[in-house]
């Protein structure tokens, strides 16, 4: 019997730690056994990726086809973090995603599904695009379906395109966000919010004034919403705005926003969250370590993608999906940019 090498243990230890099983499951899957479920088989080459060891020859299986993924740009943290997914799921069912990312002046969402369409992909994923703009044309999204090719929308229900639809609940985060703003005692809450031709931003400022009227008797909503843009600047902007007219509170449209918000507060010598409380949305990697932690509304990214990327395999096998958006329902998370309001204390 030949004797174990060290580094071949320490490899599979490593493996198994990282993967959270044993190490004669890391063994299987290396060799291509059966036995292993698929989840524990994705957990195994997770592992070996993570850890930066290059797969074995045996385990490079022969792809199920190509499968496109749109996003509106990568500099918003829950863009990679829903593209890591998404790709994820799709890798796990067998297809090659190829990642298109756009960029102010670069490549359009028209000319990157031209690209797709060159490279005959199975189906198309789109995140946040144009499907969400209110002001752009529908008829790019039914042309691809009038040649049968399979995509799923996520986040911006475009109404008349026969696709499935996911979404995270955006009224059911403004309610969040707002009735624990309310519970800290605050009745000067204002809306920090991007373009209002995007649906998920409508959406918001739909249930944010409805929240207003319900919970604080106010039928002026225009007094409490500041529309920019969902960047850092577009927060710092818009909160800057809010603090002049005397808000305690203000709920953001992204997680970017927010800290642009925190920004604006400090710029003025407030304090966060004793003068000012700030609620961001979307709860971004690496959120929960700013300074101070933010309090944001979770997208649920993980159940999102597992969803679309579930939807778009069913078409592109010939079984139709519904045709209602689905929606998923956020969680608030509470942190410490938001605290009692300075009138209460």
């Amino acid at each position: 019997m030949s004797p174990t090498l060290p580094h071949v243990r320490t490899r599979l230890t490593d493996l198994a730690e990282q993967a959270g099983v044993s190490t004669a499951t890391v063994s299987r899957v290396l060799n291509g056994k059966n036995g292993v479920s698929t989840q524990t088989r994705q957990a195994v080459l997770a592992a070996l990726d993570l850890l930066g060891y290059e797969r074995p020859e045996k385990l490079h299986t022969r792809s199920r086809g190509l499968v496109g993924l749109v996003v509106p740009e990568l500099t918003n943290p829950v863009f990679p973090a829903f593209a890591q997914v998404v790709e994820s799921m799709l890798s796990e069912a067998g297809y090659t995603p190829l990642l298109c990312t756009q960029s102010p002046g670069g490549t359009t969402e028209d000319q990157y599904v031209e690209m797709l369409l060159e490279h005959s992909v199975a189906g198309i994923v789109f995140i946040s695009g144009l499907h969400a703009d209110t002001t752009a044309g529908r008829d790019r999204y039914q042309r691809l379906r009038s040649r049968g090719m399979p995509i799923v929308l996520v986040n911006g229900f475009a109404e008349g395109v026969d696709a499935p639809a996911v979404s995270s609940d955006d009224a059911a985060a403004m309610d969040l966000a707002f009735r624990h703003l309310i519970s800290l005692g605050h009745r000067r809450i204002g809306l920090a919010i991007g373009p209002e031709r995007f649906v998920p931003a409508q959406r918001k400022v739909a249930a944010f004034t409805d929240n207003l009227a319900r919970h604080l008797d106010d039928t002026d909503p225009a007094s409490h919403i500041v529309t920019t843009l969902f960047t850092v600047e577009g927060g710092q902007a818009a909160a800057g705005e809010l603090i002049a007219t005397g808000h305690t509170a203000i709920i953001c449209g992204s997680d970017l926003m927010a800290l642009g918000a925190i920004r604006a507060a400090r710029a003025r010598g407030l304090d966060v969250p004793a003068d000012i409380s700030v609620v961001g949305y979307d709860d971004s990697p690496l959120i929960a370590f700013t300074d101070p932690p933010l309090t944001t509304v979770r997208q649920p990214v993980q159940a999102m993608g597992h969803a679309a990327v579930s939807a778009l395999v069913a078409e592109i096998n010939g079984v139709r999906g519904t045709r209602t958006e689905l929606l998923f329902h956020p969680e608030l998370i509470v942190r410490g940019s938001t605290g009692v309001a300075p009138a209460v204390r």
